[in-house]
């Protein structure tokens, strides 16, 4: 029977480690490719950069899974940083760069769980909380390394609310569903 780990140890280490990784291919070679063909298509519209904000929820998911499965301080800074790593090494589109934009948004992802009660019982307000931090932090520091401070503010505000949405949905709304599935199947008797 799987258990949750409430204590850094080796196995703790090791789960999170297979979370952030087993992410970081999922964003290189599902979230990716998803990303790259919507941007195309709005291309033509002009409005291609929102393409950025509409899909970030994708890369923030491996910070609450695990919290979920590591309910411990740091877990989500650790996985969503391997994830954001483990993109990287199998050919993530944006390299190295990749490494500090996880650790941001893993940093920003810890927010809504600071509490010891709100990390044990993964609640819905800790989840939406810790998607609000990772849009924030990957937000604004993608604003300053892309330069998005120079699209007019109509733009701007489009993409900070589109990000905002895409976030609760993706990384709190969607993993809250995922980790209650799996909390049925597997922790109830």
């Amino acid at each position: 029977m799987f258990k949750k780990k409430f204590n850094w140890d080796i196995q703790a280490v090791i789960l999170v480690s297979l979370v952030g990784l087993i992410m970081g291919v999922i964003y290189t070679y599902g979230f990716n490719l998803i990303y790259n063909l919507t941007k195309v298509a709005l291309l033509p519209t002009g409005y291609a950069q929102l393409t950025d904000t509409l899909m970030s929820g994708l890369w923030y998911m491996a910070a609450p899974l695990a919290v979920y499965f590591v309910p411990v301080k740091g877990s989500a800074t650790l996985g969503e940083t391997l994830a954001a790593f483990g993109e990287m090494l199998v050919g993530g589109q944006w390299g190295a760069i990749t490494i500090l934009a996880g650790f941001v948004q893993g940093l920003g992802n810890e927010v809504g769980f600071l509490t010891s009660k709100s990390r044990k019982h993964f609640t819905w307000s800790a989840v939406l909380l810790g998607a609000t931090g990772a849009h924030f932090t990957g937000f604004f520091l993608t604003y300053i390394l892309y330069g998005w401070y120079k699209y007019n503010l109509t733009l701007q505000i489009l993409m900070f609310i589109t990000g905002w949405l895409s976030s609760l949905i993706f990384d709190g709304v969607l993993i809250k569903l995922i980790c209650s599935r799996f909390e049925r199947a597997f922790f109830k008797k």
